[in-house]
């Protein structure tokens, strides 16, 4: 997400490679045999438990909420985000986690995310989880430092059953005097650096430190919002005139696609020199073409919030999640629980309907229980 609500983010609302050919071939050379052998481990599903797959839905981190329960239980949902703020402690927590997977297949357990960057966005802030400083503090930090630090951090996740960190931030700010008017991001010192290198050395620290710690990471917001004035949490309308498949923002990207990263995430403002007519999240042309495609990114893609965030109200919460899966995105991302019946309900109806949707389908759930299969999560 933007990342900060008034704080936006994940936050609740009170708180605020050269062609697509080149690609796959080489995408089958390096990766059929072992793909074959994940398929083979990976428990058969019904077309609604692959789309249940393809769904991360909130649920506040200090309280239980039936929504988020019926989301899993009635609807399959895979993934949880814990939203808000939390003062609860690890093993305080561990219970609210292991209540969630409870409620889950076991062959199908569940990614549970939060937004734990540092700052003003850490979630998680109860006895036992370190006081994460803000993303430029972290920046003047020797990258092996960082590493080292987020290593620790990933232990106190992973000890209180989160799987999943919604980090790092890999945008790339205009400057530091554009910062305070870079709502999302410099606003609030989410960035870890001003110039391309420091944050792909950061932002790769970040992630390899949470790996070993078995924490997940995403690198977000693809292609980058340290352009933009406008916040998309709260604001509609926001557009990246600057933005194009060659700027550096971009090659941040395909710099830590070059060093592993797992997952990505991507942004919902509309970007002008990438596709003028629709949000990031939901252009074909951003995330297929240039992601995927031009970058040869086929990690996990992860959207950023399809629910509460005022950028996307136009459409209604089932054509969000339609147009962010025909664009290519693995994970739809909507904090909001109530928003998955309709969403999963038309995903459904458009998966029966349009062999090439289903095809998407089938695509993304694989990727999302690969990654699953990688961090155990499927028996």
């Amino acid at each position: 997400m933007s990342g900060v609500l008034g704080l936006s983010g994940h936050l609740n609302n009170q708180e605020a490679i050269k062609s697509k050919k080149k690609n796959q071939v080489s995408e089958t050379k390096t990766n059929s045999s072992s793909q074959n052998k994940s398929d083979q481990k990976m428990p058969k599903m019904t077309l609604e438990q692959k789309v249940g797959q393809l769904f991360m839905t909130g649920m506040p981190a200090n309280n239980y909420d039936q929504a988020t329960f019926d989301a899993i239980e009635k609807y399959q949902v895979g993934s949880i985000i814990l939203t808000g703020r939390s003062n609860l402690s690890i093993p305080e927590m561990k219970v609210i986690t292991d209540k969630l997977q409870g409620l889950a297949p076991a062959n199908r357990r569940l990614l549970i995310s939060c937004d734990q960057e540092g700052g003003n966005v850490q979630v998680l802030q109860g006895a036992g989880f370190s006081e994460m400083p803000n993303g430029l503090t972290q920046g003047s930090w020797a990258p092996e430092k960082l590493q080292e630090e987020a290593k620790n951090w990933g232990s106190e996740l992973s000890a209180a059953g989160i799987n999943f960190d919604l980090a790092p931030v890999a945008d790339q700010v205009l400057s530091a005097d554009f910062a305070p008017q870079n709502a999302p991001i410099g606003y609030w010192s989410r960035q870890y650096a001003y110039d391309k290198a420091n944050i792909v050395s950061h932002a790769d620290a970040f992630s390899k430190g949470m790996k070993s710690a078995g924490v997940l990471t995403t690198a977000k917001h693809f292609p980058g919002l340290g352009a933009v004035t406008g916040n998309t949490d709260i604001s509609a309308g926001v557009r990246d005139s600057q933005t194009n498949p060659k700027s550096e923002s971009v090659q941040i990207f395909k710099e830590l696609i070059s060093s592993g990263v797992p997952s990505i995430m991507t942004a919902t403002a509309i970007y002008d020199q990438i596709d003028p007519e629709l949000p990031g999240a939901f252009s074909p042309k951003m995330v297929d073409g240039l992601l995927r495609n031009q970058l040869g990114f086929d990690g996990l893609v992860i959207t950023d919030d399809l629910s509460n965030a005022v950028q996307v109200q136009a459409w209604s919460p089932g054509q969000r999640a339609v147009l962010a899966l025909s664009a290519g995105n693995d994970l739809v991302l909507a904090n909001e629980p109530t928003q998955i019946p309709e969403m999963i309900s038309e995903v459904l109806q458009k998966a029966k309907s349009d062999q090439g949707f289903a095809e998407k389908i089938n695509q993304a759930s694989s990727r999302v229980m690969k990654v699953k299969e990688q961090m155990k999560l499927v028996e």
